[in-house]
């Protein structure tokens, strides 16, 4: 028997991104998003600019999405939007576009929480996809968020251990700041990662008491105290060492991130391993997952580049499941800055 084709409006807008995506069951027909370049003179996401960019952008992007998925709206069976967590400012946009086109089309909402969403991108459909079966482990790695996370079922979410201070986004952009590096920095500390020596520099490893915890604000201001001491002695250190300070900065964040991920594995028994928010993209962490399939004999899930950062398609395919699910929101659903799994 044929499965009964459940379209799916997805608009995310929890931080600086306008996304919106079209899905038919768990595969994308469209995924649209508009970035905020305004923000890089500033050095951070400036939450009252994005607002205002959304509202700019919303329309557009979701008319976009809609033409590019080859259907029209009232095909639409419901709309799935970020909830939260994320900016409130750039929140409350999403939130009432969603209201507002779900009520005159007649069709029912979907409240989507975003850091689950990041996780149930995993289970997008596409060509050459590898999709986990439940039990999975999964390490959530973004600017605002670092959690490993136990699955067992599509909203059946154990955190197993989470920062107690900064998330591993923030530890590479910050650090890429005191480098100098444009912003986003962490992109920039990979890419020039690539052609340095990860053992030419040493930077401490935090402890915490959950072994399984993450803390990168000590790490952080040891990259500070370092740089500005070596400059003091050579005004030219950064430029003459730049890719070993950001490979040694990297090295020393992946094997942070890998240490509590074997621990976890260890500790559950479970093998399969996914990562998923906007640090997976990070190259040097793929390949440490790529080792650890050969190494460690697990089997590890990484999803495609377009549906590691903010993206309206992962709102999409955990809408997809809310629907299954009847999971449906009320018309008077409001944003949440803060959320949790």
């Amino acid at each position: 028997m044929q499965e009964k084709p459940v379209y799916i409006l997805a608009i995310e807008s929890s931080c600086d991104d306008t996304g919106a995506a079209v899905l038919c069951n768990n595969k994308v027909l469209s995924n649209v998003i508009a970035g905020q370049e305004i923000h890089a003179k500033y050095g951070g996401v400036v939450p009252e600019l994005a607002s205002r960019a959304h509202q700019q952008n919303i329309v557009p992007v979701v008319a976009q999405a809609i033409k590019e998925s080859g259907i029209s709206k009232n095909q639409l069976d419901a709309i799935a939007f970020t909830q939260g967590p994320g900016l409130m400012g750039s929140l409350l946009v999403g939130v009432s576009f969603a209201k507002s086109l779900a009520m005159a089309l007649n069709i029912p909402l979907l409240a989507i929480n975003h850091m689950q969403a990041h996780v149930l991108a995993h289970f997008i459909e596409y060509e050459n996809s590898k999709i986990p079966t439940f039990s999975f482990l999964c390490l959530t790695i973004s600017g605002g968020h670092t959690q490993i996370v136990k699955l067992t079922d599509y909203f059946s979410f154990e955190i197993l251990g989470q920062t107690i201070d900064d998330a591993v986004g923030e530890a590479f952009d910050k650090s890429a700041k005191i480098l100098g590096l444009d912003y986003p920095g962490g992109p920039f500390v990979d890419k020039y990662a690539q052609f340095g020596n990860p053992l030419s520099f040493k930077f401490p490893y935090p402890k915490t008491k959950n072994p399984l915890d993450f803390s990168f604000s000590g790490l952080k201001t040891a990259v500070l105290y370092f740089i500005q001491k070596k400059v003091k002695e050579n005004p030219d250190f950064i430029t003459q060492n730049r890719d070993d300070i950001c490979a040694s900065i990297q090295h020393t964040i992946i094997n942070i991130l890998m240490t509590k991920l074997e621990l976890a594995v260890t500790q559950t028994g479970i093998k399969q391993v996914a990562i998923a928010g906007g640090v997976s993209a990070n190259s040097g962490i793929r390949k440490a997952l790529q080792q650890a399939e050969t190494d460690l004999g697990w089997q590890c899930f990484v999803p495609k580049f377009e549906y590691t950062t903010d993206n309206a398609a992962m709102i999409g395919i955990a809408g997809y499941y809310a629907y299954l699910q009847n999971n449906f929101a009320a018309n008077d659903s409001v944003a949440k800055a803060r959320m949790t799994l």
